[in-house]
């Protein structure tokens, strides 16, 4: 059961937060969700999106202006907070890029973590039943996210190939493995083996045959994590090596903000349309 805390107006579509408790997450969860005016009439298709590090429900709702391009083309839009969080969650306070507001969209398996951090499961099956339950949608998904979220839509995709008609990434975190947001997060989450790391990296699951279909990243070239974290080219070179089109756009002065989200969000919701509607 859901609980609607705030609507607005916009665009001639409503936007909705709510807030649930979440059995796969063992905590009370916050969700946005867009509904364009076409869903009063009409089965929608959804769109589903990841935010970053250090984010909620509210970054892209609030900072992307994606309704305008949501209403246009008469998609629901689903925008999950990044990890659990309450009074009962483990959290590392003087930390910015583990623990609250950093899931990494993983399930963990550690002593301390696994009983909340399970975001992989909340945000494709928990959640998903939640907007079949409640809104007026039909069966078409798609997925998309930044950084962090990105990487969480990635993996996604990549282990549900039948779930999404497409896939995209704003600075999307491609080979977590090997930078230092992915090694602590994983670390922290899943143990120091790193067999168990691989799972959860969108690079490694294409070189082990996993595939996806209809995808599309926007990267900054002044993104200043670019190198160090983010690894772009390790998703350019992995598709490549695997018969993946990957339909990658480098935008020179853009960075990691939503800045770069807000100037290319109409395009991508345009690009989903394609295969929703």
């Amino acid at each position: 059961m859901i609980e609607k805390k705030s609507t607005n107006l916009i665009f001639n579509g409503e936007q909705h937060f709510y807030s649930h408790q979440s059995s796969s997450l063992n905590c009370e969860m916050t969700f946005s969700a867009y509904i364009p005016p076409q869903a009063k009439a009409q089965k929608c298709p959804v769109l589903y999106w990841l935010s970053g590090l250090t984010c909620t429900a509210d970054n892209f709702t609030t900072k992307s202006g994606f309704q305008r391009y949501a209403s246009e083309h008469g998609i629901i839009v689903i925008a999950p907070d990044t990890s659990p969080r309450g009074d009962q969650v483990k959290d590392i306070k003087d930390e910015w890029d583990i623990a609250c507001g950093a899931g990494f969209y993983l399930n963990a398996t550690m002593e301390g973590w696994k009983d909340h951090y399970q975001m992989y499961t909340y945000v494709t099956d928990e959640l998903p039943k939640l907007v079949k339950e409640n809104f007026n949608c039909n069966d078409k998904a798609s997925i998309s996210g930044h950084s962090m979220g990105g990487h969480g839509a990635l993996i996604c995709a990549l282990k549900n190939p039948d779930m999404y008609q497409s896939t995209s990434a704003f600075s999307p975190i491609v080979n977590p493995i090997n930078c230092p947001w992915g090694t602590k997060a994983f670390t922290t989450y899943l143990g120091e083996d790193t067999q168990n790391w691989v799972q959860w990296d969108s690079v490694e699951l294409i070189k082990q045959g996993n595939s996806i279909s209809n995808l599309l990243v926007e990267q900054g070239l002044a993104d200043n994590f670019l190198e160090n974290q983010l690894k772009t080219e390790s998703l350019k070179i992995a598709c490549e090596n695997n018969g993946i089109d990957l339909n990658l756009n480098y935008h020179e002065g853009y960075d990691h903000s939503y800045y770069f989200i807000s100037t290319f969000i109409g395009e991508h919701i345009k690009w989903h349309a394609q295969f929703l509607n």
